[in-house]
């Protein structure tokens, strides 16, 4: 496993002497002037940059500071640039995180502190690093519909292709919510038929007696109510595709009658007597174990073996991978558009929600839940509450770890919740007093501003506060 790298550049050399020890687990990359920084910045590719603003040839001011500070940020835009200021140097502080610095910190150093900062940083890279890994893999789905970067949901978009291009009639089979139509539209949009028309049908969306006019159509007059004709289903399809959902529930006297434009091509409307002919591709769907169906003379087999000529299956949400993560992701970004909101992710507790949920509503239920916690909200970021999902919790038995499920290793997440825990205590016992906190948890107020963002706690102070936050970001 790679070690992460930290970059520094710092010209005391009693100053650089601290900083080798001060980060185990880190591999610092010392440097003291801008030149050896841009250099060690192409050849190591740090996550975070450690970077005093005052470097020779101006080692009293700033200019030099800053313009490391924009050839570095220009070179590599995602690293995490922490400033080192003096301690009356808060205007130059807010000037370089205008200028795109991630935080600062005040000189003579905590090392506790900067540990901190530094390490908030490394987490922010990380996660970066993959939502733009998972952003490409989604990229490459042949499917502008599907987000996926799941091998198995990939091989049926390949499939999707080649088969686009085909006549064939295609049963897609899969749980409720896993796409079927996302891909019966990839199907017709791929193919021959693109500029036809592509309609919809819910075969068990429509009670059994309107479901025959719904396919075929009625001439004026066919039964009561029938005041003018009325164009099918099947015949709006003309040279475009027919997509049947649901197609188990298809009642018996309309399955022989759909056998026959799959044979024929040819449809009646109800009350007439002229014969049609249509080009129509028919595409179903269904969510049932449609073989048991036949099995058991509820569906016709002939009608099945025609429909059939290719089958896909779909794999549900569950069977994806990190998917769920990933459309989490795209719908977290879709909706704070759609509403005008502004969250900025999820999250480690609420991806471990995601990843540990059964999803038995695939898909259509993540875009739900998702869409909820992005309205409903009242932080910056998404909590398994949000969400409605169960927290993946430590075990319930004790100090030692006995009885219940086993806990959780991941020593972030474990990090998270335990800084978490201590900084909502500080808040407690100071009444919200942010300075006050800052000196129990012995970091400075900025350093708390930004920990109270990561884990969403401003919502939870009281209001003056929460300005206090809102005005020093």
């Amino acid at each position: 496993m790679s070690v992460a790298k930290l970059l520094i550049v710092e010209d005391d050399e009693g100053l650089c002497g601290q900083y080798r020890w001060a980060f185990p687990g880190l591999k610092p990359v010392i440097t003291h002037r801008r030149g050896q920084a841009l250099a060690a910045l192409a050849k190591e590719r740090p996550g975070v940059v450690v970077l005093d603003l005052g470097l020779p040839p101006d080692p009293d001011g700033v200019s030099e500071g800053f313009a490391t500070l924009d050839e570095i940020l220009r070179a590599a835009p995602a690293t995490k640039v922490i400033l080192a200021t003096g301690s009356n140097e808060r205007e130059n502080a807010l000037r370089a995180i205008a200028a795109g610095a991630y935080d600062f910190y005040e000189k003579p150093i905590d090392i506790a502190v900067l540990r901190g900062i530094v390490d908030r940083a490394l987490r922010l890279h990380e996660l970066e690093a993959e939502n733009k890994r998972l952003a490409e893999a989604a990229a490459q789905s042949p499917l502008p519909r599907i987000i996926t970067a799941a091998e198995p949901m990939l091989k049926i978009c390949r499939d999707v292709e080649k088969l686009a291009a085909t006549n064939v009639p295609v049963l897609l089979l899969g749980e409720s919510g896993t796409g079927k139509e996302a891909l019966a539209r990839a199907l017709h949009d791929l193919g021959p038929r693109a500029k036809g028309p592509f309609i919809a049908l819910n075969c068990g969306a429509i009670p059994e007696n309107l479901l025959e006019s719904e396919l075929f159509g009625h001439e004026r007059g066919a039964f009561t109510g029938a005041v003018r004709q009325t164009i099918g289903k099947i015949e709006m399809a003309h040279l475009g595709t027919l997509f049947l959902d649901e197609i188990g529930d298809l009642p018996h006297p309309l399955q022989v009658k759909l056998l026959r434009v799959l044979q024929d091509q040819v449809i009646e409307r109800i009350g007439g007597r002229q014969r049609i002919q249509v080009d129509v591709r028919i595409v179903s769907a269904t969510n049932q174990g449609i073989e048991a169906e036949v099995a058991a003379g509820r569906f016709r087999g002939d009608l099945f073996y025609r429909l059939n000529s290719v089958t896909l299956r779909i794999p549900p949400l569950r069977a994806r991978g990190g998917d769920a993560v990933l459309l989490a992701r795209y719908f977290l970004h879709r909706f704070n558009d759609e509403f005008h909101r502004n969250l900025r992710g999820l999250s480690e507790s609420a991806v471990a929600a995601l990843t540990a949920h059964d999803w038995p509503g695939n898909v259509r239920e993540l875009e739900n839940r998702m869409k909820r916690a992005v309205v409903m909200n009242e932080t910056r970021l998404i909590e398994p509450a949000d969400l409605e999902l169960a927290a993946p919790a430590l075990a319930a038995g004790g100090d030692d770890g006995a009885g219940g499920d086993e806990p959780t290793l991941d020593l972030r997440a474990a990090r998270s919740r335990a800084e978490r825990d201590v900084i909502e205590r500080a808040l407690a016992r100071s009444g919200g007093n942010l300075s006050t906190a800052a000196q129990l948890l012995g970091v400075s107020r900025t350093t708390l501003y930004g920990l109270l963002r990561t884990h969403g706690l401003e919502a939870s102070l009281p209001d003056g506060a929460a300005q206090d936050i809102t005005e020093n970001r």
